[in-house]
């Protein structure tokens, strides 16, 4: 997935850009995706709490909704992940809107 360049000038942490992007190659058609917090903290080589600390970063900038998930018998499972903003290109190379 090709990011726009301007994820960079709204001013995000480094490591919120980097769960953002972690989320987008994840994410599906409708940018909705589910891995775990342990998972992304993992791949990211980053703790967990600053995985929730980019996700309510990225929340706080209107990037990134967040719902909870649950199993059939009651338990939680990972949230499910809504990457905000559709990302298409406007007709000139590396020149995208969100």
């Amino acid at each position: 997935m090709i990011l726009p360049r301007r994820i960079y000038d709204l001013g995000l942490s480094h490591k919120a850009v980097s769960v953002y992007c972690y989320l987008a190659n994840c994410a599906d058609k409708n940018g909705e995706c589910f891995p775990s917090v342990r998972r992304i903290a993992e791949d990211l080589s980053v703790d967990k709490s600053t995985v929730f600390r980019a996700f309510n970063e990225l929340e706080k900038h209107d990037l990134l909704e967040r719902f909870p998930r649950y199993h059939a018998q009651g338990g939680r499972r990972s949230s499910s992940y809504r990457i905000k903003g559709e990302i298409t290109p406007t007709g000139n190379r590396g020149d995208m809107n969100v």
